[in-house]
């Protein structure tokens, strides 16, 4: 009975399969010759599972246009104003170029060789109750002789190379008492079925930015830089569960 019921359920997802690989080949069929479509126009807040983004925002301020002033109250910043990042919610560039080769090799040898060689002939006459203790007989001349031989070689072997050259855009999250600023990043693109992932966080110095509204990786402090995909690449690349789960609970 239960062989029946795996039967049927294979063939069920066999017909499942097919139906929708036929369903493929007919819209594939259809558009042979023809440019591929082009998604119109939309209101992007009409789509399904619109969210309204959320950031970290200053504290509004209310200012009134002077007279005979080419700036209105609501400009952000002056023409002669520095209009590198400074405040929470503004975005800056960070350039990420890492570069690290670093090659180790270490190697460790150990030998040690130690002997003990003790006699007792004579201990205040205890001697002669070893015999009674020992019916085989025992030799006090000859009562503990060790010997021990230790030898230990190690080697090991670290060789590593690692190139990243990207930028990401970060907002401004939070400005600390000492004036420096938090920053955060994220950056997703999706191609195909894969989708790369490049995040990024730390503290920078208003002063380290340069004129240009960009900074350099190795000016932010506590930098936690994250590069990575999700997908079907990535998933083949992975071991499966199973694996993994054995790799954890097996002690050999």
């Amino acid at each position: 009975m239960r062989k029946l019921a795996l039967i049927s359920f294979l063939g069920l997802t066999l017909c499942a399969s097919t139906a929708l690989t036929a369903c493929g080949s007919v819209d594939r069929l259809a558009s042979i010759g023809a440019a591929p479509n082009q998604s119109g126009i939309e209101n992007p807040t009409m789509k399904p599972g619109y969210k309204p983004v959320s950031m970290p925002m200053p504290t509004p301020k209310s200012e009134e246009r002077l007279a005979n002033s080419l700036w209105t109250g609501g400009s952000r910043k002056t023409f002669f104003e520095d209009q590198r990042a400074d405040n929470v919610g503004d975005i800056l560039t960070v350039t990420i170029n890492i570069k690290d080769d670093a090659n180790l090799k270490n190697e460790t040898t150990r030998d040690r060789t130690a002997g003990e060689d003790t006699t007792a002939p004579s201990v205040l006459g205890f001697e002669g109750y070893l015999g009674k203790a020992f019916p085989d007989g025992v030799n006090p001349a000859q009562l503990l002789d060790l010997q021990t031989t230790s030898q230990h070689k190690g080697t090991g072997e670290i060789k590593r190379e690692e190139e990243v050259n990207l930028k990401v855009a970060a907002i401004v999250s939070q400005i600390l008492p000492n004036g420096n600023l938090v920053i955060e990043g994220r950056q997703e693109v999706r191609v195909n079925f894969e989708n790369r992932v490049l995040q990024l966080s730390g503290i920078i110095r208003p002063e380290d930015i340069n004129i240009d509204n960009t900074i350099s990786y190795e000016k932010v402090a506590e930098a936690r830089i994250s590069y990575g995909g999700k997908g079907q690449m990535t998933d083949v690349q992975q071991p499966r569960y199973g694996q993994q789960v054995l790799d954890v609970l097996s002690p050999f």
